[in-house]
């Protein structure tokens, strides 16, 4: 798996932690991030695909 590093405004890594932990919905900040970055590129799917965009589609 690749390593990606990244700037992120330390108001939204808080926000991010709150979500992280024992507590949280995600097990560590990766998990969180690869689930938004997911959960992002699906959205822009389905738009692309509302709006014709998708290869393949005619």
């Amino acid at each position: 798996m690749s390593k990606v590093s990244v700037e992120i405004p330390d108001e939204l890594l808080e926000d991010l932690d709150e979500h992280v932990g024992d507590d949280g919905k995600f097990v560590n900040r990766s998990d969180a991030i690869r689930a938004s970055i997911r959960k992002t590129l699906d959205q822009l799917d389905e738009i692309d695909q509302r709006q014709g965009r998708l290869e393949g589609e005619e």
